[in-house]
């Protein structure tokens, strides 16, 4: 047996802890550490650390984790309120950047650029788009959090509008497949997605009402609850992606909500924080770096590499931000809801390598898709960390406040516990 991957993950957690501390002091999100740590230690740069299989499924369990307990921590009530906001959010966050990202490929795309695509340029120009179009609402959530603006107006906002981005990307990616693949149903995939809502409303509820009169019942061992709804949690997950071809982080956050109203559900979401914040988050926002592996490239292609970035980063910000303001959200929540969507992380990877698989995608493109992926996942949480910057400056002193909060939690929790 090879016990590498111990050696693997203690050089993940040191280096993400390290790094998140420098991030720190300069006045940026840890987040940004992490991915930095994981940049630096894969292929692209000292080429120490590479990704296997563990680390890809530890890191998707740490996605995992990280929605569901974003879920627990969301506000049903403000989640709801902004339900109709939040379509439009998504729906003008798909549209402007698919428009843009279709502009810049089309302007630059030529012969050279399409060798090993077997798709047609106008196919391939679209799927570049596409790929803008994806959200990868888990650095913005981990930024949030530190932060300890989660569970604002804005970022209720955020998390609403980027899961049905991922149900509108994943429309958009079946239908720009559909064309280059004729064994895809787009109508089956619709039909899919409807159901997977029905299935969730449905599992949420039953979800909801055995929890709370379980809980009435056997209250003096909290733990077996953190069990209980870490295996709904995973069967939640499971399901989304493997039955109905949704993301499974969205069937994690949808578990995390359901959870959210019943009691201990503070308890269940302090224990789950210890075990994202001691292995999985590391590991999975490191991976992020390690996928990145930079192919050779011309002048002209690092200057397109450089226009996707802006119009990844600027049209993600004015799709998002005009929808918010058209919802009548302030000047300042749209811009950050724009922000807090910028991110496009392991899904645009994910996006491009399927799209890759079935000549949507040529290999001297991947190249500008994976500097893109890692520009706008790196200042995502910077520009989130000034939009949300208090006017009085005080964010280090209300950082410091609210971890100290969640330290009193976990300890009344545990307190509580050991009574019962």
């Amino acid at each position: 047996m090879d016990y590498s991957f111990l050696l693997y993950v203690a050089i993940i957690l040191l280096s993400t802890k390290v790094l998140g501390l420098i991030t720190r002091r300069f006045k940026m999100p840890q987040v940004v550490g992490a991915l930095l740590a994981g940049l630096i230690l894969g292929p692209a740069v000292l080429n120490i650390l590479h990704e296997d299989i563990f680390i890809t499924q530890v890191s998707e369990l740490g996605v995992i984790v990280l929605m569901f307990t974003a879920g627990m921590e969301t506000d049903i009530k403000e989640l709801k309120k902004s339900g109709k906001a939040s379509f439009v959010i998504a729906l003008l966050g798909v549209i402007v950047p698919l428009a843009g990202g279709f502009l810049v490929a089309h302007f630059f795309n030529s012969p050279e650029f399409s060798e090993g695509a077997t798709a047609s340029t106008l196919l391939q120009n679209i799927f570049i788009g596409i790929i803008l179009t994806a959200t990868s609402v888990s650095i913005s959530v981990e930024t949030l959090k530190e932060m300890g603006k989660l569970n604002t107006r804005a970022g209720n906002a955020i998390l609403g509008a980027a899961v049905i981005d991922d149900i509108l990307g994943i429309i958009a990616l079946t239908i720009i497949t559909s064309m280059a693949d004729s064994s895809i149903n787009i109508g089956i995939v619709l039909l899919k997605i409807l159901l997977f809502f029905v299935f969730v409303v449905v599992a949420g509820i039953l979800c909801y009402f055995l929890f709370k009169k379980y809980m009435e019942h056997y209250q003096k061992d909290l733990r077996r609850f953190v069990i209980i709804s870490f295996v709904f949690c995973l069967l939640l997950s499971y399901c989304a992606e493997e039955f109905f071809g949704v993301a499974d982080i969205t069937g994690a956050f949808i578990a995390g909500v359901a959870i959210s109203n019943t009691p201990r559900s503070k308890y269940i979401a302090s224990r789950f924080e210890t075990l994202s914040y001691t292995l999985l988050s590391p590991i999975f926002f490191a991976s992020i770096g390690i996928k990145v592996v930079l192919p050779a490239m011309s002048s002209t292609i690092i200057i397109f590499s450089i226009l996707l970035a802006i119009i990844a980063t600027i049209t993600k910000i004015i799709g998002c931000g005009l929808g918010a303001k058209i919802c009548k959200y302030t000047n300042r929540e749209s811009i950050q809801i724009g922000m807090g969507m910028i991110s496009r992380g392991e899904v645009a990877l994910i996006v491009a390598t399927k799209g890759a698989a079935l000549g949507l995608l040529s290999n001297t493109l991947l190249g500008p898709v994976i500097i893109t992926v890692v520009v706008t996942t790196i200042i995502s949480p910077i520009l989130l960390k000034l939009v949300f910057r208090s006017k009085s400056g005080d964010d280090d002193s209300r950082e410091e406040s609210q971890l100290a909060k969640g330290y009193e939690k976990v300890l009344d929790y545990t307190t509580t516990e050991r009574n019962s």
